[in-house]
């Protein structure tokens, strides 16, 4: 059994505004290997740091295509664990919620959350490389080659944030705008070490905001915390839960 301090709990119970700030340590239970870890096979001889950039597609267009597709394709065979389900069942029970993640695999939405900012984009979604701009139904695209843009003809791209490019605009700022009015944060599976995501807790910090890291090792953020809760996401947030809530358990 999962003994958490009662401080948490309570402030989580009666917390107006609570944030969440996801990282690949909650996808990693599931199974989704980490950005270098899916290196495997015949990707391994490939620098991951070298095919996610926008010089890296422009020179080889359907070397990235195929790598995405197949880190996809893994992603298809995984669920999400009790971590994620734990996250969904408090958005139904706070006034205001708001998931900020830095993962592409879509385990969230999958889950069952709603209110989701995802700075770094989504596996499964795509955009024109030439005109920016998202395209639907893009799997009947696809043919023996890459994907075209149905409306311009260039290629199509995945919609992730590439190393060299800034987050959504849209996106950050909502998720800015979150963190700095929650009275509960929670760091969840993160390395607290990619910027600007990593600063998000520190903007609800200046607020006055109970932060509290769920994670199995340290990280930059610790040192910070009000509390720190050391174990997996599937663990400890079920537990957080039904602490907060154990009526409704």
């Amino acid at each position: 059994m999962t003994i958490l301090p009662p401080e948490v709990a309570q402030q989580l119970r009666q917390a107006q505004r609570v944030v969440v700030l996801t990282g690949a340590g909650i996808s990693a239970e599931s199974g989704v290997p980490t950005f270098r870890d899916a290196q495997t096979g015949l990707w391994a001889q490939y620098d991951p740091h070298q095919l996610a950039t926008p010089q890296a597609f422009m020179r080889n267009p359907k070397l990235v295509w195929d790598w995405y597709a197949w880190r996809r394709d893994l992603v298809t065979k995984v669920v999400p664990n009790p971590g994620h389900y734990a996250l969904v069942a408090i958005e139904q029970r706070v006034p205001n919620f708001n998931l900020v993640t830095q993962n592409i695999d879509g385990l969230h939405r999958k889950a069952g959350s709603h209110e989701i900012v995802e700075l770094h984009g989504n596996i499964f979604r795509v955009r024109c490389f030439t005109e920016n701009v998202l395209v639907e139904d893009w799997n009947d695209l696809i043919g023996k080659g890459l994907p075209h843009c149905p409306n311009c003809g260039g290629f199509l791209r995945p919609d992730v944030v590439w190393f060299g490019e800034t987050l959504p605009v849209e996106a950050l700022a909502h998720a800015v705008k979150a963190s700095q009015s929650a009275d509960f944060f929670l760091v969840v599976g993160t390395s607290g070490i990619v910027q600007p995501a990593a600063s998000l807790p520190f903007e609800a910090i200046d607020r006055g905001a109970m932060l509290v890291e769920v994670n199995p090792e340290p990280t930059p953020i610790s040192p910070y915390v009000s509390y720190t809760l050391r174990g997996a996401a599937g663990i400890i947030l079920p537990a957080l839960v039904v602490a907060a809530w154990p009526d409704q358990a």
